[in-house]
Order: C-alpha cells, then structure tokens, then sequence
C-alpha cells in the first residue's frame, strides 16, 4: 500500500488543521495519546519483552526494554521448544522530538523489527525534555551503549554485531553517541543506521537546506514544530554550535561506524540526513544512503501493510545481511550513495 495522492492530500489537511498549536503547548497531550496509543499494542508470541535497567552516572535507573525474537518448534514427539534466535544486538533510541515517543508507544516498532531483521532490539526510556534538558537524553543513551558494549548490561552480546539505531531525534542520539564514543575512547560501535535524523542546527526560513522549506508545512512535522522541540530540548543557545547536538557542523566526521541513512522524499530533515552520509563519506567512512519514494516523517511508526515499511526492511537487511535489492525500474527508492 503506496501513498498515493490521496493519502498526501489527506497529511496536507491534517497538517493544516493543527496550525497554530505550539509544541510548547500541546507535547503533553501528545503524550497521553501516545500513551493510550501504546495500550493497544499487540504482543507477539514469537517475541519475548523483558523490562530491565541501566543505571546512569548520576544514579538514575535507565528503563529499558528487551525484544529478543525466538524459535518456535512444535511436534508431537517431542512437544514445544522455545529459543532466542537472533543473529546480533540493535540498540534503538527512539525518535519524538527528544520530548514525545517512549518504549511503550515503540513497542510495536521494535517488534517488528527484531523480527523482521532477526535480532534482539534494547530500547531505551532516555529521559525526555522539557523536563530533562540536552545533555541528559544523550548522556542516557551514551551510557546504555557504554555498559552494552562493555557487556555488563547483558551477558551474552557480542559487540562487533551491535547496532545503533534511532529514528528522527533517535537517529540524532544515534549519530551522537557514535561520535562521543569515538572521543572518548571507551567503546567503538561498528554500524549505524539513521532514520530521517536531524543533524543541523538550523532550521530557520534562510536555512541552506531546500527540504526544510518545500516539506516544512504541509507533511506532519512542520518547520516551526522542528524549532520548537530544539527550543525545548537545547539547555542554551551555546548548545546550538555542539556537534552532540547538530553532528553535521562536526569539524571531523573521521572513525565513525559503517552507516545507513534512510531519509523520506517529503520530510523537511530530508536534505540534512542526507548531507550528512556525503560528510561521512567524504570523511572515509563506509556509507550507504536511500531516499524513500512517497515517504513523510515518521512513517516507519505505520502498519506494516504499508510498502513504505516493508521497504525500509528491505533497505535494512541490505545493509546488515547483504540482501540483493530488487531490481527493475520500480524501485520505492533512491539510492544515493552506495558500497559500489
């Protein structure tokens, strides 16, 4: 199931109908409907959850929670047999402007995709803002990769087949952890994959990127709604000019992890993500980077009815298995820079 105009014209009149409400005004509310959302998530009886902690240097409990996809045998002989069965470990920081989204409202999400890519899925209940200013959801996400990596949070993680992965402001706490860790040396992730990050720090009318004015109003997430979760997450103006802030204006992008970028043909963050694969590239790291046909910020959160997530899976397994993409001149996407 493609958006077809329809659909389009559809987010163009939901966008307009909520013009003029601040997200200043309205992230609480948006939480209780995420919150009631995330009730009707379905378990999956081929995914097993666990709630676990981590604890932060402040001494904070870091909420967690664990998607370990499993093997499900069944005969009359010798009756059920359940084991894990996952290939690697995705750490999953999710996206909500750094103030909205949590692990229940992700739940479904991680599901799907510990299944769909065949690994085990940690998310991670960072602290949000307004409440918790940057950089505390960083420094959150940072620990939890810390103590993964170090194999102190489970016992059986191999840390060459950890990847970090975020979507929207997760893909931001993704690209930021990958470059704190390289600075201060206490682990080295290998892969990343980022979902229509935000990665600059500026996202005013006069910006330089072109997707921040022609997707900027009328596709979900708006120009001024980009703004106003910076204003609530940054602690000062000075946290503008911190590459763990905006890791595009990063002087050095070198020693960074084997990295996918996906971005989405109609997000205002499109033209950012994407200048930061070429930074990455061009600063000698290995990058692969797609635009996704149709898609809007945000749609990985759609059923997976929808081609848009079935072809982000599939962009994915690339990626980490080496699956041939499918050929033809029917592609859902666009491949921007590639391995070739």
């Amino acid at each position: 199931m493609p958006l077809n105009k329809a659909a389009l014209a559809a987010i163009k009149l939901i966008t307009r109908l909520k013009a003029g409400e601040s997200i200043q005004d309205s992230y609480k509310q948006q939480r209780d409907a995420e919150d009631a959302s995330a009730k009707l998530t379905l378990a999956s009886p081929r995914c097993r959850i666990d709630s676990i902690s981590a604890t932060a240097r402040d001494g904070y409990e870091i909420p967690l929670k664990v998607f370990t996809p499993l093997d499900i045998d069944f005969s009359l002989r010798n009756g059920l047999h359940v084991n894990d069965d996952f290939r690697g470990t995705i750490l999953f920081f999710h996206g909500g402007g750094w103030a909205n989204g949590d692990v229940d409202f992700y739940s479904d999400a991680c599901m799907r995709t510990a299944l769909r890519l065949e690994r085990r899925v940690v998310s991670v209940d960072y602290r949000r803002a307004p409440e918790h200013k940057f950089p505390t959801a960083l420094e959150d996400c940072y620990e939890v990769a810390r103590q993964l990596f170090a194999g102190t949070l489970l016992y059986d993680v191999d840390p060459e087949h950890i990847v970090l992965f975020g979507d929207s402001a997760g893909g931001n706490l993704a690209a930021a952890v990958s470059l704190m860790a390289r600075d201060r040396g206490e682990f080295q992730p290998q892969t990343q994959m980022l979902l229509y990050p935000l990665v600059y720090d500026d996202h005013s009318p006069t910006t330089i990127f072109d997707s921040v004015r022609d997707n900027g109003e009328d596709y979900l997430l708006t120009r001024e709604e980009i703004v106003g979760y910076v204003d609530m997450y940054l602690s000062s103006l000075a946290d503008m000019e911190s590459p763990y802030f905006a890791p595009l204006i990063a002087d050095d992008l070198s020693q960074q992890p084997r990295t996918l970028v996906i971005s989405a043909e109609y997000c205002p963050l499109r033209d950012e993500g994407e200048a930061y694969a070429a930074r990455l590239q061009a600063d000698g790291n290995q990058v692969e980077c797609f635009r996704v046909i149709d898609g809007v910020h945000g749609y990985f959160l759609y059923p997976s009815v929808f081609s848009l997530v079935r072809d982000t899976y599939t962009i994915m397994k690339h990626f980490l298995d080496g699956d041939e993409l499918p050929g033809g001149g029917n592609a859902a996407w666009l491949e921007l820079l590639g391995t070739d």
